[in-house]
């Protein structure tokens, strides 16, 4: 590979002006594969993702041309958004599934491995669950639904499909964490702790599972406007406040997660695992930098 620069020489009496063209040529010339940002022919499996941004990601991974199973644990919900998707023409397949049950998990593992003709490549945990209350005013039965769902769930499914992963020859797992697995939220300790325990879970897999050509990161959304954030932004002054503490001065769609999501499934991100990255319009970076909207103050 070889590209030209000039440079403008003023020695003696020659024009600043004139140039002399100088060539660099690379030792090594590397072909691109067409298929590092492409999932064309990929197998994921999305759990929860009927809705918000588990939605998203289905919809994402169909784009880049992966094909996705997902589930619920509301069937009528699963039902309705299996024949959108089919009307659409779109390769999504489901089952109804609670992940925080165990033998509807290995249940579920059971279908994706017949479905899928026992490979998988992607798997994306992405079921969870909310419950902001603070830390006396849970019940132990909210706790255990909240581990459960959040943290138990997504173990023991990267555990069930391991052997699909690893057969595949080049997995890729994500989890969906939190921006309040890394900074204290009102989202409540209880929800905190399991997103912190992802991230934590993603580096321990990520150097356990490298032997096997498996990559393991979190992905860390901040405030973003799905089913579960409706009652936080329908306070106004609330949602003002999430936005002024938001560098990029609004709230996330659910459309900026799955983009992240995607990249690191495809081959592109080889390189990556045991990452926890947040997507969150840089809120978790702004200890106190007040925006200044050109009022005088910014001198």
């Amino acid at each position: 590979m070889s590209f030209t620069s000039t440079v403008p020489t003023n020695q003696e009496g020659i024009q600043a002006s004139k140039k002399v063209a100088v060539t660099y040529t690379s030792p090594d010339v590397k072909v691109r594969e067409p298929g590092r940002w492409s999932l064309q022919g990929k197998k994921a499996l999305v759990t929860g993702g009927t809705l918000g941004i588990g939605r998203s990601v289905v919809e994402e991974l169909v784009a880049l041309g992966a094909t996705v199973y997902t589930c619920s644990w509301e069937e009528e919900e699963l039902d309705q958004r299996l024949k959108e998707w089919e009307a659409r023409g779109v390769p999504v397949t489901g089952s109804v599934c609670d992940v925080s049950v165990q033998d509807q998990r290995e249940r579920l593992i059971l279908d994706v491995s017949s479905h899928f003709g026992g490979k998988l490549d992607i798997l994306v945990n992405n079921a969870g669950i909310a419950i902001r209350k603070s830390a006396m005013e849970h019940s132990l039965e909210e706790y255990s639904l909240l581990m459960a769902t959040n943290l138990e769930s997504a173990y023991h499914l990267c555990l069930l499909a391991h052997p699909l992963l690893k057969a595949s020859g080049s997995g890729s797992i994500v989890f969906i964490s939190s921006i309040a697995g890394v900074v204290a939220l009102f989202s409540g300790p209880i929800y905190g702790m399991t997103k912190a325990s992802l991230n934590q879970l993603a580096k321990n897999l990520a150097c356990e599972w490298a032997k096997d050509k498996i990559r393991i990161n979190s992905v860390g959304p901040g405030y973003i406007s799905t089913s579960l954030t409706e009652q936080i932004f329908s306070d106004k002054e609330l949602k003002d406040n999430i936005v002024r503490r938001t560098p990029i001065g609004r709230v996330g769609e659910p459309d900026d997660i799955s983009s992240m999501v995607a990249f690191l499934c495809m081959p592109g991100s080889s390189y990556i695992t045991g990452q926890t990255i947040l997507v969150d319009g840089g809120m978790t970076i702004n200890g106190f930098y007040p925006r200044y909207e050109g009022n005088g103050n910014d001198k």
